[in-house]
């Protein structure tokens, strides 16, 4: 996982969707409705079978009525959000939950794992989920298709879905990705840090001429303040970001020449503690540097991989682009 003391390596970012079409994970849980014997009793058309309940980024409360049926993809908006619509190639912080229209039963929840997912509107998005392009954040949409339109003719063994089976999706738009830091309140360098180096207005490295040796402190300056809602732990957040050695010539890592943003949970252990202690509280479309001590970083061991020694302190720029 990106940033760990372990390793610095990208974190994968692959739309939830995407991945669960091709993944092997054990359904995750259940709902109560089951009849003892699955898909026994009546059935009722989409939504008729289910209710839904719950806030927009909370795990849904799913009743099962009876079994599901469903052919073609229908998209329903649930609850509409106040946020933007969503235009192409824009992404969003999102949360999902599966359910098996014909067992009635949950199939998969980001909300388990506390993870939202990265959806971006663009020719990649599965044909069931292109439902969320001009939908607004902040919206509950609910997808249902049999499994064969929404997974293939095989459906999707992984999730326990069979192919004569219907599918439930449940889409929560929680957090729109922005582009970069917003325009807000800004705050002078503070002498500690490093002159920040770009092109064209993406960062690309950092100036240590003049700068003072770092403490053992963990220091942190927003040099943009964000008007988004703070980040809190047990988020998910979306980020771009460089980081280079004290010192050093070059970046040992970084995301912003990808053009995507990479995500995270937020003070869960899956990240450097310097970022779980310094990110927690930031707002939104806010630009940060971190000066990060070598036992908030990598400890002693150090990341032989990334050239980082156990003495070594970490010099970051972070835009912090979504929480969810």
């Amino acid at each position: 996982m990106l940033l760990t003391r372990r390793s610095v390596r990208r974190l994968a970012l692959i739309p939830a969707l995407l991945s669960v079409c091709a993944l092997t994970l054990t359904a995750c849980g259940d709902d109560d409705g089951g009849d003892g014997f699955p898909g026994a009793g009546k059935t009722l058309d989409r939504l008729d079978a289910v209710t839904i309940s719950g806030d927009v980024g909370t795990a849904p409360e799913v009743k099962w009525k009876a079994g599901m049926d469903a052919g073609k993809v229908e998209t329903t908006t649930i609850t509409e959000g106040d946020g933007e619509p969503l235009a192409d190639g824009e992404s969003v912080l999102a949360h999902l939950w599966i359910g098996n229209g014909f067992s009635k039963k949950q199939a998969f929840s980001t909300y388990d794992d506390k993870k939202a997912e990265l959806l971006t509107v663009n020719d990649e998005l599965p044909a069931f989920l292109a439902g969320i392009a001009d939908a607004k954040v902040g919206s509950r949409i609910a997808v249902t298709a049999s499994a064969e339109e929404a997974f293939g003719a095989a459906g999707n063994s992984g999730l326990g879905i069979a192919n004569k089976d219907t599918v439930l999706v449940i889409v929560d738009l929680v957090s729109k990705v922005l582009d970069g830091p917003e325009d807000g309140e800004r705050t002078p360098p503070p002498d500690w840090m490093p002159a920040i180096q770009s092109a064209k207005g993406v960062p690309t490295g950092f100036d240590f001429a003049g700068t003072p040796a770092p403490t053992a402190d963990l220091r942190r300056v927003q040099l943009i303040k964000g008007t988004g809602p703070r980040v809190k732990k047990g988020q998910t957040i979306a980020v771009d970001y460089l980081g280079e050695v004290f010192g050093g010539d070059k970046p040992f890592d970084e995301n912003f020449s990808t053009g995507t943003p990479t995500t995270f949970g937020i003070g869960s252990g899956q990240v450097i503690k310097g970022w779980d202690q310094a990110l927690d509280g930031v707002p939104v479309g806010s630009r940060v540097v971190l000066s990060i001590p070598p036992e908030l970083g990598y400890g002693e061991a150090g990341n032989t991989d990334a050239g980082i020694k156990g003495t070594d302190t970490l010099v970051f720029v972070i835009d912090v682009l979504a929480a969810a």
